[in-house]
């Protein structure tokens, strides 16, 4: 008797261990590449300091937005639960939700409507569908003109308002310079980069995307296509991707260029290759064609959770956690990451790390959507396919913005 009761004791004991042992969640969050997630990981380390019942796992893959779309795709279509947790483009929620891949957020978060009040509309609205949100705002982005402050003082230049303007003061800088010396960098592989490149040419000249076969989409894209032809743009443009855009500025054969925020932390000397511009390099909006407005496209990321895992309610703790005040603050000092709340626009440790984030507020605040609907996939592809086409010389300006127009208007009615 003394030796089942010792038995059953053991056993129990075991079983204790194991129900403690399994009472520990794994989150498995996937994020691309080019998201830093060494950024990340110390701050998921500290979730999981504050939640020793919750344990972390980053699985990257993918350097460009297509690639972990296409990714993603292939993993939520086979309904699989091992991901928890997906980093995506904000251009992605109208899929997402439409397919019933991502977990609408409305009924894990008490008071959700006024938990959202501090954070800023424009990503809020990219992660929201139908009324519902699908997604939690991870950062914000916008597309700026990054340029060369000490070669605009040394040519006695001020800086582009205008796309003729941009073009005039790019040739004389790369006149004055020589050498491999861009004056003007953008993106025009068939990425999602490249879409937001045309549209903001689009945009600045008076236009939309749902008469992209118009004075303004021949002004916009002649403008690239130009800008090939006359050499102020590299002959391999049509290659040309975000990070490649990134690092040639960054290596100091740049003038002038489009990219998203995050560069600005390379170009300063947080990156994993030397920079020669720390110091020398300026942020404006997107210059413009004549008295139109600057304008812009709204980019960053969010964060979607898996409708098939099986830890929702642990996902969204973990994705709140992020979107804190602390965390969003950390995110913008240590990774010169866009805040998603408006706070942080005026908070001294944010703008002591990111000057440049209080002059870019307004811009960011009137960024423009990309076209909002769950074919988005294959708009994108339309777009940037023609339009790194007609970069390459494989397609006129004329050709190229038909053939956009003719596959667009059946999927933006």
């Amino acid at each position: 008797m003394r030796s089942r009761l010792l038995l059953s004791a053991a056993l129990a004991v075991s079983a204790a261990l194991t129900t403690s042992a399994g009472a520990v969640t794994t989150l498995n969050v996937f994020m691309g590449s080019q998201q830093r997630p060494e950024v990340f990981q110390p701050l998921f380390d500290r979730f999981q300091a504050a939640n020793p019942d919750i344990k972390v796992k980053i699985e990257t893959g993918g350097a460009t937005s297509e690639a972990q779309n296409q990714y993603l795709t292939t993993v939520l279509a086979a309904r699989d639960d091992t991901l928890d947790i997906f980093l995506i483009d904000v251009v992605r929620t109208a899929t997402f939700a439409a397919a019933g891949w991502a977990e609408p957020l409305n009924g894990y978060i008490s008071g959700v409507n006024s938990y959202l009040g501090s954070f800023l509309p424009g990503p809020v609205s990219a992660a929201t569908y139908g009324g519902k949100l699908y997604a939690m705002p991870a950062f914000t982005d916008a597309q700026f003109l990054y340029y060369r402050k000490d070669l605009l003082t040394k040519y006695k230049l001020p800086v582009p308002k205008t796309w003729d303007e941009l073009t005039a003061t790019a040739a004389k800088i790369q006149k004055g310079e020589g050498g491999k010396m861009q004056g003007f960098n953008f993106q025009g592989a068939p990425i999602e980069g490249t879409v937001c490149n045309f549209l903001e040419t689009l945009w600045t000249g008076g236009g939309d995307a749902s008469n992209v076969n118009s004075a303004a989409g021949k002004q916009g894209l002649g403008f690239l296509v130009n800008s090939v032809k006359s050499r102020l743009s590299p002959a391999a443009s049509a290659e040309i991707k975000t990070d490649d855009s990134r690092q040639q500025f960054q290596a100091g054969d740049v003038a002038m260029g489009l990219n998203w925020s995050y560069a600005w932390a390379h170009f300063q000397g947080n990156s994993p290759q030397p920079t020669t511009v720390k110091g020398n390099v300026g942020v404006a909006p997107l210059p413009s064609f004549g008295k139109n407005a600057s304008a812009t496209c709204t980019g960053g990321w969010e964060w979607g959770v898996n409708a098939y895992g099986n830890h929702k309610k642990e996902a969204v703790k973990l994705l709140q956690f992020m979107s804190s005040v602390n965390i969003q603050r950390d995110m913008a000092v240590n990774g010169a990451y866009l805040p998603v709340r408006k706070s942080l626009y005026s908070d001294p440790k944010v703008l002591a790390a990111n000057p440049h984030f209080k002059a870019l507020y307004p811009v960011v605040l009137k960024a423009r959507p990309r076209p909002v609907t769950p074919n988005y996939p294959k708009v994108s592809e339309i777009i940037r396919n023609n339009v790194s086409a007609a970069v390459a010389g494989s397609k006129t300006v004329d050709s190229a913005l038909s053939d956009m127009q003719r596959d667009l208007a059946p999927l933006l009615k």
